[in-house]
């Protein structure tokens, strides 16, 4: 049997890549749990200093199984103990992608719909080919894309959001990328090369501070301005007083390349 997530390393940069093209990538449970022990390994092995989640197959991700969750609703409480275990893994693995020390960017050709979208708008960054398309589709079946709605309103203006999730429409990546579901778009022959010259500029640095960097991001985000500015400055202070600091700036100074610490 195929393995449905596909494991490679170059360099520095590991690539999680999603294999159930025939299912169209569907997050299935197992899918989920698979992306969740990968993405832990990875946060923890020093050679790994950016992530990659790409897909085989025309399709990034449709999303949830419905297959898989119209079969479970065969038990005798017509799903629910499912629903909720399934729910829980993928909010789980979604703040994973979030809390990870290590970068993380999606790389999407074809279509990235419901949790599909969500992993996508999860990762730090993403590059998506031409031919890429971005929707929150729960709403023509009726099941509205809450879980997604988490991810999809921290990266785009709110009635950006909403109209995504009020019309399920798919909008493309052209203008994925105006409203800031992604970065970059680019010919889908020249996808692979993109993201991973972005992720292996990123991976030049030093961990430490992609580390410090990232938390920080995050944290302050969610906090008001003052308390934005205090909490960054002690960030400041702490990053100031570790070696990479110290040795950025005299590699800078000295005009020579740094020598990066590895991440604990």
């Amino acid at each position: 049997m195929d393995k449905m997530l596909l494991e490679s390393q170059s360099g520095a940069v590991a690539n999680l890549r999603l294999n159930r093209p025939a299912a169209r990538n569907a997050l299935s449970l197992a899918m989920i749990e698979h992306l969740q022990i990968a993405l832990t390994r990875c946060a923890n092995d020093p050679n790994v200093h950016v992530i990659v989640i790409s897909a085989e197959g025309p399709v990034f991700s449709a999303g949830h199984d419905l297959k898989e969750i119209k079969e479970a609703r065969a038990a005798n409480d017509d799903g629910r103990a499912f629903f909720e275990r399934i729910m829980l893994a993928c909010s789980t693995m979604m703040q994973t992608i979030v809390t990870c020390p290590k970068p993380v960017i999606a790389s999407v050709q074809g279509v990235a719909t419901a949790a599909g979208c969500q992993l996508v708008a999860s990762c730090d960054l993403a590059v998506a080919s031409t031919d890429a398309g971005f929707a929150t589709p729960g709403v023509n079946i009726g099941l509205f894309c809450s879980t997604p709605m988490v991810a999809l309103s921290r990266n785009v203006a709110r009635k950006h959001a909403m109209e995504m999730l009020l019309t399920g429409d798919i909008i493309p990546a052209d203008r994925a990328r105006e409203l800031g579901l992604v970065n970059r778009v680019v010919a889908p022959n020249k996808l692979e090369d993109n993201t991973l010259a972005l992720a292996q500029q990123i991976a030049s640095k030093s961990p430490k501070t992609l580390k410090i960097g990232k938390e920080a991001f995050y944290a302050q985000a969610e906090l008001p301005l003052n308390e934005a500015y205090e909490y960054a400055g002690r960030v400041m202070v702490t990053n100031l007083l570790e070696r990479d600091s110290r040795e950025g700036i005299d590699a800078f100074i000295e005009k020579r390349p740094p020598h990066w610490d590895p991440l604990d």
